[in-house]
Formats: structure tokens, sequence, C-alpha cells
């Protein structure tokens, strides 16, 4: 998970329609941890009280990780667009359920995937900022309180521990920032420590088992961590899941069967649908008959080769442009389904508050700060039905139009607050696009194509 922690998934079985088997599509529906369909999600034991501003601030400690990261190999970093995977066109993909993790401890989302022969099903933060995927198993010298009980390998006929010399275990340090070690008493089994910014870690022995991800949707001998000591923000979750760019990721490990390709929805705690993360060539295909995907440039950053950027060129707030500079765009911008609060140059961040507050405190009174957010206002989210506009722009085609829902979150009761922050420096400025943002578009990652792609309308 390097410096970033991403969405979390929860697993549904449905019933896909005809024309879905025909296509190879097993498409999921999704939902909100405090949603209206959540009580089937959690079961009240397991549920971690969390105040929201502490989930910020344990965010915003993986803000300032991600940005450490970055600059401090800003002079040699450059922004260039990624190389085609040269992965071939695959006429499959899969659909499983996104859900918010609030409910477990976390600020990010959370799917349930299988493991294991004969198979069972782990609550896992899913992370496209991270590359490696990891779950806790017996016998585990150091467990947090997880939500399903824990993976016991020596119940699964397919499970496997990787020994030091296989290739796998040469690619565990670009995965996990961390040399990986052998255990001699252990028939020279090939041990991990996957490290996090906020100073989490999972210590533990790499493996292999089988993946399900639906029924009849599995993949043989998939690599991961079987974690036998797990300290830190991991909330209740059962582990990890990294959807990053590099060979151990699950992507990487499902893109010979599917495609290097995947799309998402975040669900918001409203009622309506919920959302989804899709893997495969096919998750391309317009989301629905209203919209299609409108694309920008998937760039990369040898700062941090493993994760996805791309250029915003300019933000708008009620139609007009921001009177910033064009160099103040020209910062490494990470697409990040991990960190809540999207953040922006201290310049651009200044011009946007500057520009929104003239408009809200027109109707509504200002309140104060609420954690790290400084733009707040006396009032509920659902009592503010004229709100400005913010449209976030980037390189080609691409935009994010933010109505309310994505402008504005609730801090305390009867405060509401911009959802945007500053990166946090004066020097060696980043730029994220958080979750709050992303929340009901489409967003979807073709990287054998190097390109992102939005589209508006609900997670359908």
């Amino acid at each position: 998970m390097g410096t970033i922690w991403f969405p979390v998934l929860y697993y549904l079985l449905a019933t896909t329609s005809s024309l879905a088997e025909l296509q190879g599509i097993i498409r999921l529906d999704i939902y909100h941890a405090h949603g209206p369909a959540t009580s089937h999600n959690l079961t009240s034991k397991h549920k971690t009280p969390i105040f929201f501003s502490d989930v910020l601030l344990r965010n915003e400690e993986r803000v300032k990780a991600l940005h450490s990261r970055l600059v401090n190999k800003s002079s040699s970093s450059s922004l260039v667009a990624s190389k085609k995977a040269g992965v071939p066109t695959k006429l499959k993909s899969i659909s499983i359920p996104l859900n918010p993790a609030l409910s477990i401890g976390s600020g990010n989302y959370y799917m349930k995937i299988g493991l294991g022969t004969p198979t069972n099903y782990y609550t896992m933060i899913l992370d496209t900022g991270s590359s490696f995927c990891w779950l806790q198993c017996r016998p585990c010298i150091s467990c947090h309180t997880q939500v399903d009980p824990l993976f016991d390998p020596s119940k699964s006929k397919t499970y496997k521990t990787l020994s030091c010399h296989t290739s796998q275990c040469s690619s565990v340090k670009d995965a996990t920032f961390n040399n990986p070690l052998c255990d001699a008493k252990s028939s020279n089994a090939c041990e991990y420590t996957a490290s996090y910014g906020d100073n989490s870690q999972s210590q533990g022995y790499l493996s292999q088992d089988l993946l399900t991800l639906a029924p009849f949707q599995t993949l043989p001998g998939f690599v991961y961590g079987c974690g036998k000591s797990n300290l830190g923000m991991f909330g209740t979750s059962d582990g990890i899941v990294g959807l990053a760019r590099h060979q151990l990721s699950m992507l990487s490990q499902l893109s010979p069967k599917y495609g290097f390709a995947f799309s998402y929805c975040l669900p918001t705690v409203s009622p309506g649908r919920g959302g989804f993360l899709s893997i495969g060539n096919l998750s391309l295909a317009v989301p629905n008959f209203s919209t299609a995907y409108k694309f920008t440039p998937m760039l990369s950053d040898s700062a941090a080769p493993n994760l996805y950027f791309l250029r915003l060129t300019a933000v708008t707030v009620a139609g007009r442009r921001l009177e910033v500079s064009p160099a103040s765009y020209r910062v490494p911008t990470v697409m990040d389904t991990g960190t809540i609060i999207t953040r922006l140059p201290e310049s651009v961040y200044t011009a946007l508050r500057k520009a929104f507050v003239n408009v809200m405190s027109k109707r509504y009174a200002q309140a104060p700060a609420y954690s790290i957010l400084d733009a707040c206002f006396k009032g509920s989210l659902h009592n503010m039905p004229v709100v400005p506009e913010i449209q976030m722009i980037f390189r080609g085609a691409a935009n994010l139009t933010l109505k309310t829902p994505n402008v504005l979150i609730d801090g305390v009761k009867g405060i509401t607050c911009l959802a945007f922050a500053s990166s946090g420096s004066t020097t060696n400025q980043i730029a994220i696009i958080g979750n709050h943002q992303q929340q009901t578009f489409s967003v979807a990652y073709d990287v054998s194509n190097s390109r992102i792609g939005f589209a508006a309308g609900g997670c359908h």
C-alpha cells in the first residue's frame, strides 16, 4: 500500500442477467456502509465506532506520506505518458460490489474476496495506491480484531508458501518497499514486510492460493501475503487488496485473463444504487445509455511508478475559472480513492476557497473550521439547495462536474464544509483527487492504452 490507501469492497453474490452471462460479465451491486442496504453488511458487534474527524486526521497522515514519497525524488522525477502495457483484448470482465468502510473503522472502501479451497470470504480494503495483497492468517503472532474468522492456510487444499528462490519473492521489494527475508526454519520461505505511510505494516509469508471473486470467476495461484503480525490503521478489515500497476497487484495478476483495465463507481450514504468494481477490458464499455467516458492521458512519475497520475489543467467555480497561473496546476496529481478530501496546490486551493466562500456566504452563515476543513457553513448538506458548481478540468476532454454532494461534506451536526483542502506545502506541491469528489462517477483506468476516463450518471 506504500503511501496510499484506497477503496474497500464488500462482496454480495447476485444473479446475473442472461445478457451479462453471454458477454462474460458479472455485475454485482454495491451499497454504502451507512446506506439503505447495510443491514446485511456487518453485524453490530463488528462495527467500529469512529468519529469522522478521526477519519480525516488518519487520512491526513497518509496524504503527508504520499507527499513525502513524491517530493523526495522531485529532482529526478518527471511526469510522462504511461507506456502501453500491450495486453491483448479480452472479452471478459468481472464486477464486484464496493462499500465505504466507516463501519469497520476506515475512510476507504471494502470488498469481499474468496480465498482457499474450500472457499471462504474475507472483508478487504481495496487500495489503488498500493500493489501488494495480504490478509491476516493463523497462527497469528499479533493481529487486530477483524470482522471475519482468521484465514487458516492449513485448511486450504490449494495453499502454498513461496520460497525465496521464486520470481515472485524477487518482486516483493518493489511492491512493499522492503527487502524480503528468508526463513530457514520454514523451508526457505519468503518473508515479506509491507509498510504504509501512516506507520502501519504487515509481516508474514508470501503465499499462493485460489482466488474467487464470484461464482465461476477464479484465479489459481493468486500471490498474496499471509500476515502473521499486522499493526496499524486497518480498522477491523481482514487485509488489503492492491490495484496499482506492479506485477503483484490483483489487477496485474488478473490481467492475462481479463485485460489490463478496470473501472469503479464509489457509492454515497444517500439512498440509491450501490457501487461496483469491474475488472477487465469490458469494464471500459459505456457505463449507461445517457453518458460515455471522457478520457485524459494516464501519466507516470518516476518517484512512484506504480501509481496513477493525470494532469489537472483548470478549476472553475460557478462557471468561472480560478485566477491562478497555468503553472500552478503543473504538479504531480494522483488519482486516489484512499484519500477522502481532494488536495490542491496552495495557490489553487486559496483561490478556490475564496471564490466558493464569496458565493456561499451570501446565502449561508459561515462556521468555524472542522478538522482539516476550513471553509464551513451552518446547516446540513441536504438543506443547502443553492451551492456553486465546481468543475475540475483535465488534459483532453475529461472533467468532473461536481454538484452539491461532491462539493460539500457534513462535519459535525449542523456544520457542512467544502470538501477540498490544501496539499499543505508552499514548495514541491502535489495534488490528489480524493474519493469524495469521485463518488457517483464511473471512473475507468485503461492501463493498456494509458488513459483515465470519467462518466457521470450515478452507479448503475
